[in-house]
């Protein structure tokens, strides 16, 4: 009777102290990582970039992003957000369909038309246009920590005709490297905001998908897929005709007269 009494209450005590640590702010629970931001504003610009909620704003969201949660909590979900690649990283399914992955996450399969993905439920597209900042959000997951390494987000870019591209071809198609451990301060260090800034490079008008892939561990790769319309304005067609115009304009001023010279000998 005393042993069993004894069990109970080892059991008891156990279960009080699971559930005080997974119900604790700060415990620690490694999680993986997805962006739930594409276009992210800061309220202030210039000093300390503050990714919070209550640092800026976001314009612009990757697909299929349910908005009205809170900042990194998505790995709770049904499904959850963070989606893993399976197989080959270099020929692996770049945007998660909900069915196939290590970790499957949840649906960003593209809309039909691409802004189908968008709206209601879902945060908005990332309208933009060359030559604007794009800064992209995610939450740190516990993996910003001193210990941990300082790997590099990828940004890939690659044009949305009907489908979307291969990850074989975005690959050929990284915009931008961004740290992942560029994060705000913060004791809870699952949902610490992280992020980074880059410029549209020069695209024709268009939609894109754009991927945000990060690398935990060696050849285990996460992603996040947003449809981004470049141009579409005056001000995105304005910077690539100014870019345009200043190529022909140099084209012209090296054309000259042929000479008589021996092949080879010329200035490069």
């Amino acid at each position: 009777m005393i042993f069993s009494t004894t069990y109970t209450t080892i059991l008891a005590t156990t279960a009080l102290a699971l559930l005080t640590l997974s119900s604790s702010p700060n415990a620690v629970v490694e999680a993986h990582s997805w962006a739930d931001c594409i276009n992210w504003k800061f309220n202030k610009s210039g000093g300390n970039q503050d990714w919070t909620d209550k640092g800026g704003r976001c314009i612009g969201y990757a697909r299929r992003f349910p908005t009205g949660k809170p900042f990194g909590s998505l790995d709770d979900a049904d499904p959850s957000r963070h989606y893993q690649q399976a197989g080959n990283p270099n020929t692996a399914l770049p945007c998660s369909d909900h069915k196939h992955g290590k970790d499957v996450g949840s649906d960003e399969t593209r809309g039909n038309p691409p802004s189908a993905a968008y709206g209601g439920k879902y945060g908005q597209m990332t309208v933009t246009a060359v030559g604007d900042t794009l800064c992209v959000r995610w939450p740190a997951k516990n993996h910003a920590e001193k210990n941990e390494d300082n790997t590099k987000v990828q940004i890939n870019l690659s044009k949305n005709i009907g489908k979307d591209p291969s990850q074989q071809d975005l690959l050929k198609n990284t915009i931008a490297l961004l740290p992942y451990k560029n994060c705000n301060p913060g004791s809870n260090t699952d949902r610490r905001a992280c992020g980074g800034c880059f410029k549209v490079p020069v695209r024709a008008q268009g939609i894109y998908l754009l991927q945000w892939r990060w690398m935990l561990n060696p050849g285990e790769w996460y992603t996040s897929c947003a449809d981004i319309q470049i141009g579409g304005s005056g001000k995105a067609s304005g910077s690539v005709s100014k870019i345009v115009n200043s190529i022909v304009a140099k084209g012209k001023k090296g054309k000259g007269k042929k000479g008589k010279g021996k092949k080879g000998k010329g200035k490069h």
